[in-house]
């Protein structure tokens, strides 16, 4: 480094290149965090402006009503309110374990039905989707997916009364056909070794045609060319489906995957409701925490205890998320959530 006067006779310091440096004694402004901050909104405020309403949405209904969750680790009652009743600490949570047995068996059927309904379902999604891809004529696609999507709009009341048609024990279509090949009738509605399955098919036939169109519309995005190359290759329909759609398709179903693990812990009430009436006869294969929880509390109307196991349920699905984002992480971070 050296000294050197412009033709003004101002003193500038040159580097070694000979450019002209900063003068001596000069301060360089440099940006604070608040103007980094500040510059960022005023370079992407119209797309602040698009994401507002959502942000305010998000934050009315899933992040405010959260202060509520104070009622857990209180007696509520109507004349104190929610933040004037005296604190019980973690007493609304004894009556899920005080049987613990019965608490365990909720709590072991609802992970090992989500864990049916997720791996069960992914496939028959996926396979929807491969056979929507392979299908060349327009409106038998368009009538293919209106058909398969259509029960994803059923009531599951509905659902459940085509169901008593198909499994009931003297009339039912099922028991019918049994007996016209020479077998006997199955009670199903007294038996409950059937009905994780029975329960499985009833979600994949429910939710596989909704979940089949995303992974359809996925698929719909691959390049094409690889395909094309694979085929002039010598591929064959079977090869270019396990070579290149489901590794392609990977990162969706991983993430799908992640998302689906994160409501685990939770039961559809009404599904089990229309589906299996909450007959006691069926307890050890379909009392799942939600109707453990109505049966005990809801029914009469103390809905602080409900509360309390819908904090249990969430925590230990969160839980169950970063455990799963970080196992996912140890193969490759790039299917990563966060």
């Amino acid at each position: 480094m050296y000294n050197a006067t412009d033709g003004h006779g101002s003193g500038l310091q040159r580097g070694e290149n000979g450019m002209p440096g900063k003068q001596k004694g000069q301060v360089v402004n440099r940006p604070h965090g608040n103007n980094k901050v500040a510059e960022h909104f005023r370079k992407y405020y119209q797309l602040w402006l698009l994401a507002l309403p959502g942000i305010a949405l998000t934050l009315m209904f899933a992040y405010i009503p959260m202060s509520g969750l104070v009622i857990i680790f209180k007696d509520y009652n109507f004349k104190d309110g929610i933040f004037g009743s005296p604190w019980v600490g973690l007493k609304n949570f004894e009556f899920f374990f005080a049987n613990f047995s019965n608490a365990w068996r909720a709590t072991k059927n609802t992970i090992i039905l989500n864990l049916f309904y997720t791996v069960f379902g992914t496939v028959a999604a996926v396979g929807l989707a491969i056979m929507f891809n392979e299908i060349r004529h327009k409106k038998f696609l368009k009538v293919s997916q209106s058909l398969s999507i259509m029960p994803y709009f059923i009531s599951w009341v509905v659902a459940g009364g085509i169901l008593r048609a198909l499994l009931n024990y003297d009339g039912g279509a099922i028991n019918n056909l049994l007996v016209s090949i020479g077998f006997e009738r199955l009670d199903f509605y007294n038996d409950p070794k059937y009905w994780r399955v029975i329960l499985t098919l009833c979600n994949i036939w429910k939710s596989a045609g909704y979940n089949g169109i995303i992974y359809f519309s996925t698929i719909a995005g691959f390049d094409t060319s690889l395909y094309e190359s694979a085929q002039v290759d010598g591929a064959n329909l079977w090869q270019r489906i396990c070579y290149i759609t489901i590794p392609l398709l990977k990162p969706t179903i991983i993430i799908l995957f992640l998302l689906s693990i994160g409501k685990i812990m939770s039961g559809d009430l009404t599904m089990m409701m229309s589906i299996t009436n909450l007959s006691p006869m069926l307890l050890d294969t379909t009392d799942i925490i939600d109707t453990y929880v109505y049966r005990s509390v809801i029914g009469v109307g103390d809905f602080v205890m409900g509360s309390a196991v819908g904090l249990y349920q969430s925590i230990f699905g969160f839980i169950l998320v970063l455990f799963s984002n970080w196992l996912v992480g140890r193969f490759d971070k790039d299917y990563q959530l966060f």
